[in-house]
C-alpha cells in the first residue's frame, strides 16, 4: 500500500507540530510540508501533490474554505480535511460545498483524526466521525436542509458558496468600522461596486446588514480582525 502524503495548513506553529506528531504515528502516513496562511497553502499543495490536505478555515492572507475550493478546482483528487474550531451545521455545509471531504473539531481525538484521513483517502466522506459515501453525504445535506429554514433551499448551489475573495476582503474592512465610500477609496473600486458587493454579502450569508455580516464572518473564521489593515 502507498503511503499517504498530507499537507498541513493552520496558523499556530504549536498545533501544527502536534497534529504531525500524532498522525506520524498512524500507520503509512507522511507528513511532507505545512503551511500557516492560505497563499503559501496552495502554492505548497500544487509543489508537493499532497493525497490529504487538513486545512484550518480562519487563515491569514485567504481563509481556508476559498483555499480549498481554490485546490479543488485544480487538484481534484486532493483530499481535504477541515479541521477547525468553528463547529456548526452552517459550516460543515460551506465546507462540503467548497470541496471538502471531512469537517473535524479541532478537538478531536488522535485516533478519529488518523481514521479520517485514512476513509477520506479511500474516497469516503467524514462528518461527526461518521463515515459516508458520496450518496450519503447528499442525502445528510438534504436531510439537514430540510430541518432548517425554508431560505435554505431556495438555490442552495450558491447558499453554500464561501464568499469570494474580493467580497472577503471587503467585509474585513467593514469589521474595522470602514464605511462603503471609504471601503471604495481604499481598494481603488466605485462607491457603487462596494454597494454591490455587500448586496451580495448579505444575500448569500442570509443576514439584514453589515453589521450582522461582519459577526457571521467572524464566528465562522472567514475573516480576521488582526489582519485588517486600516
Amino acid at each position: 500500500m502507498s503511503r499517504t502524503r498530507v499537507l498541513i495548513v493552520d496558523d499556530h506553529p504549536v498545533f501544527r507540530q502536534g497534529i504531525r506528531d500524532v498522525i506520524e504515528t498512524g500507520p503509512d502516513i507522511d507528513v511532507v510540508g505545512q503551511a500557516a496562511d492560505g497563499e503559501v497553502a496552495m502554492e505548497l499543495a500544487y509543489d508537493l501533490m499532497p493525497d490529504v490536505i487538513l486545512m484550518d478555515v480562519n487563515l491569514p492572507t485567504i481563509n481556508g474554505l476559498q483555499v480549498t475550493r481554490r485546490i479543488k478546482s485544480v487538484m481534484p483528487e486532493t483530499k481535504i480535511v477541515v479541521l477547525t474550531g468553528y463547529d456548526d451545521v452552517e459550516q460543515v455545509f460551506h465546507a462540503l460545498r467548497a470541496g471538502a471531504s471531512a469537517y473535524c473539531p479541532k478537538d478531536v481525538t488522535p485516533e478519529s483524526l488518523i481514521q479520517t484521513i485514512e476513509a477520506v483517502k479511500d474516497g469516503f466522506y467524514v462528518v461527526g466521525e461518521k463515515r459516508m459515501s458520496h450518496e450519503d453525504v447528499m442525502f445528510w445535506i438534504e436531510e439537514k436542509v430540510g430541518k432548517m429554514s425554508g431560505s435554505y433551499t431556495d438555490d442552495p448551489d450558491e447558499m453554500f458558496i464561501p464568499l469570494s475573495p474580493r467580497e472577503t476582503e471587503i467585509l474585513e474592512h467593514v469589521t474595522s468600522g470602514m464605511s462603503n465610500k471609504e471601503i471604495a477609496y481604499k481598494l481603488g473600486i466605485s462607491h457603487q461596486t462596494v454597494k454591490n458587493h455587500m448586496t451580495a454579502i448579505l444575500r448569500k450569508l442570509r443576514v439584514d446588514d453589515r453589521t450582522q455580516a461582519a459577526v457571521y464572518a467572524l464566528r465562522r473564521g472567514w475573516v480576521r480582525l488582526d489582519h485588517v489593515r486600516a
